[in-house]
């Protein structure tokens, strides 16, 4: 007489729920996204398993946070390069052009 065992499912990965939360998060709020990214995937790992959403969250947390980063810099130039071109009509009376940071900028454009 053979006595068979049936193995119990196996519970859920660890992480994996955290893994889903994070990409969603990550999308939407980069820094925190990535945080819980990596925390499940720790998670995941210690356990043995693998957690492709956790890995899709670090990557998107990190890509998202960079082009954030990318972008603030444009617009912080962008918003120095205004006030220096506006800064320099206004001393010209906004008439003509002037010459800010190397490029000509005609002051009837700015308003004043």
């Amino acid at each position: 007489m053979s006595v068979e065992y049936n193995r119990p499912a196996s519970g859920p990965v660890p992480g994996r729920t955290l893994g889903i939360v994070a990409l969603v998060v990550a999308i939407f709020f980069n820094v925190i996204g990535l945080i819980l990214g990596i925390v499940a995937l720790v998670q995941s790992r210690k356990a043995g398993h693998k957690n492709g959403f956790a890995v899709a969250a670090i990557i998107v947390g990190a890509v998202l946070t960079v082009i954030g980063i990318i972008v603030a810099i444009v617009v912080v130039s962008a918003i120095g390069f205004g006030a220096a071109a506006y800064q320099a009509c206004e001393v010209a009376g906004f008439t003509g052009t002037v010459v800010v940071n190397g490029n000509e900028v005609a002051c009837n454009t700015l308003g004043g």
